[in-house]
C-alpha cells in the first residue's frame, strides 16, 4: 500500500514501507509540521486575477501550509483573489499588504464564499476554513473594531468606550488600549 498524505502535505507512511528512508521522510515531515505551526512567507498577488494556493506532497515551502502569509504587490487593473482548496481546514493570519490600491482582495474557497479587504484597506485578519468557506475568526472575536462598536475616538490620544458590556477595556503599562469584545 502506498503512503497517504495530509490535507497540508504530510506523508503518512504505510507499515513496512520505505525501509530505509524513514529518517529522511520522517526529518521531512517534521519540518513541514515546523512550517505549518510557525512559518511565515509572502505571497504576490495577481493582478486583476487569482493566485490559488496548493500543498506539496511530502515537501517543504508551500504557502498554503505557512501559518503567516504576507500578500504583496499592487493592484492597478482588477480585484485580486486568493484560493486555497475546498477540503482543507486550516487558520492563518493574513496580512494584506497589497498597498492600499482602489481594488479589493478576497482570500477564500475555491467554490465557497472568503473574507475581503475592502478596496484601499489594508492590515492583518485571523483567517480560518472550515472546508467549505474560508471565515474571519478575529471579526468573530471582536478584534477588528469599527464605529457603532462603542468606540469613538478624538485627535491622536482620545479614546472613549461606552458602556458596552461586550467591550473590555485594557490600558496596557505603556498606555495602549486594547479591546476586548468577548
Amino acid at each position: 500500500m502506498a503512503s497517504n498524505y495530509t490535507n497540508l502535505g504530510v506523508q503518512l507512511m504505510t507499515t513496512g514501507e520505505k525501509a530505509g528512508t524513514w529518517g529522511t521522510l520522517t526529518n521531512t515531515n517534521w519540518n513541514i509540521m515546523e512550517q505549518i505551526s510557525g512559518g511565515y512567507t509572502t505571497q504576490a498577488l495577481t493582478d486583476g486575477g487569482t493566485v490559488t494556493l496548493t500543498k506539496n506532497d511530502g515537501t517543504t515551502g508551500a504557502t498554503l501550509a505557512t501559518r503567516v502569509i504576507k500578500l504583496t504587490g499592487t493592484l492597478s487593473v482588477g480585484n485580486a483573489i486568493v484560493t486555497v482548496p475546498d477540503s482543507i481546514e486550516n487558520w492563518w493570519l493574513v496580512n494584506n499588504a497589497e498597498g492600499g490600491s482602489t481594488y479589493t482582495v478576497t482570500f477564500k474557497t475555491v467554490s465557497g464564499t472568503g473574507v475581503e479587504w475592502a478596496a484601499g484597506v489594508t492590515g492583518t485578519k485571523l483567517l480560518y476554513t472550515d472546508g467549505t468557506n474560508v471565515l474571519d475568526a478575529g471579526a468573530d472575536l471582536g478584534i477588528a473594531v469599527s464605529a457603532g462598536n462603542g468606540i469613538s475616538t478624538s485627535g491622536t490620544s482620545t479614546v472613549t468606550v461606552s458602556a458596552n458590556p461586550a467591550m473590555t477595556p485594557y490600558i496596557s503599562s505603556t498606555g495602549k488600549v486594547l479591546v476586548f469584545g468577548f
